[in-house]
């Protein structure tokens, strides 16, 4: 083992994955904002609104709307749906902690159904057994980028008269059957967080067709405020949730780039899919359920660790960022596990006391955060099909070096 990088071998990849990416445009642009001394956005006017005219027009849908960030996005479309106190929200138990905390900022009950082993997004086939009367929405996560099965959940919900409120934080470009993702449900939810693939450091937008619920989330991430109403006249209890220009015109300039990197994303992670499946051990998610473009956010394999000679995944993953490969093991636990959960420190007052986390178990969530689930970062996916060998390569050094053939 003495040639892997970890122990002071040459690593297998010597390379610099810029993010994010920008160029003289984006510098001027946003100077040419500074410059104006316009810098806020009180009207959500301006270079804002041009931005959320261009983006509903990308995703194809009538509204788009700016907020601070896709955590604040998700909590206003939950409200905008007509939750109240102690409403249920079927929600993954794989993903970041924002999609079920938002719930319970909203004084909802997050119910956690399991995710499909096949893809790691919530499983269609397990949503229906978790609705109750009680049950107002459900939250697909299109983790990683790639689509959830949309056809099956929008007619689950439809059967149930539930909305559906996609989480495409990481699906910026991505497709399912043609459309882009957070245009097929009520609501679509994007993050520009500064480790997003299209980013202004911190940022969020929300899409719909839905006029009605456009409208009230407009209020809403503008202190309550409606269309035509005076500028002291507040209607919801909502709040200064907007961006600013300097944001606004930041993420006009990258959207520019954003469908060529989202096709080269798809491609360079179809292709690497090729080279993985052929490592005995390694298996790529799956592929083929509606997805038409794959954003790959993160790109996950599932890792078997009888193949490697009983390494664990936490080893494997420092290994392979060693050899350079940019990755991480993942989420570490499922959202139930966490303290938040776990000792249910909610500050809301609207759930039942009968609700227990400690009790909930979603056995394909806990054999991807504790065995399985190897990420790679969502910057790498921009690289050359080099790069991608590469990679391949750094997994195939580690197996023979720790196996022994």
């Amino acid at each position: 083992m003495k040639n892997l990088a970890i122990n002071g071998g040459a690593k297998t990849i010597e390379k610099d994955f810029a993010w994010p990416i920008f160029d003289e445009t984006d510098v001027q642009a946003v100077a040419d904002i500074v410059q104006s001394g316009k810098w806020g956005n009180p009207d959500c006017a301006g270079e804002v609104a041009a931005l959320e005219k261009n983006f509903a027009a990308y995703c194809g849908t009538k509204y788009a709307l700016t907020c601070v960030n896709g955590s604040v996005a998700l909590r206003l479309a939950l409200i905008a749906c007509g939750v109240k106190p102690g409403d249920e929200v079927i929600v993954p138990p794989y993903t970041f902690i924002a999609t079920a905390s938002i719930v319970i900022e909203s004084n909802c009950v997050p119910v956690f159904v399991d995710i499909d082993p096949r893809t790691y997004n919530l499983d269609a086939s397990k949503i229906e057994a978790a609705i109750t009367p009680r049950t107002k929405a459900i939250i697909p996560v299109h983790f990683a980028g790639q689509a959830c099965e949309m056809d099956e959940i929008m007619a689950i919900a439809k059967k149930h008269g539930v909305r559906v409120i996609e989480d495409a934080c990481h699906g910026h470009g991505a497709e399912y059957k043609g459309k882009k993702l957070g245009s097929v449900g009520d609501v679509g939810c994007f993050s520009f967080q500064s480790s997003k693939n299209l980013t202004s450091g911190e940022g969020g937008m929300i899409i719909t067709n839905d006029e009605e619920l456009y409208q009230m989330m407009n209020s809403l991430r503008n202190v309550g405020r409606v269309e035509g109403g005076a500028w002291y006249e507040h209607h919801y209890a909502g709040c200064n949730y907007r961006i600013t220009q300097l944001q606004a015109v930041l993420l006009s300039t990258q959207l520019t780039r954003l469908e060529e990197q989202t096709r080269r994303r798809h491609e360079n992670g179809t292709y690497l899919n090729g080279l993985l499946e052929k490592i005995d051990g390694i298996t790529p998610l799956t592929r083929g359920l509606g997805e038409t473009l794959h954003s790959y956010h993160i790109y996950i394999f599932k890792y078997d660790r009888s193949k490697f000679n009983g390494l664990s995944k936490v080893e494997f993953s420092r290994m392979l960022a060693a050899e350079g490969v940019p990755c991480f093991m993942g989420y570490p636990e499922p959202l139930y596990k966490q303290p938040l959960f776990q000792k249910k420190n909610f500050m809301c007052y609207a759930l039942p006391e009968t609700v227990d986390y400690t009790q909930v178990k979603c056995p394909v969530t806990e054999k991807a955060c504790y065995e399985e689930a190897v990420w790679i970062f969502q910057n790498t996916m921009l690289g050359t099909r080099e790069d991608m060998n590469l990679f391949a390569a750094a997994i195939r050094k580690i197996q023979q070096a720790v196996v022994g053939n």
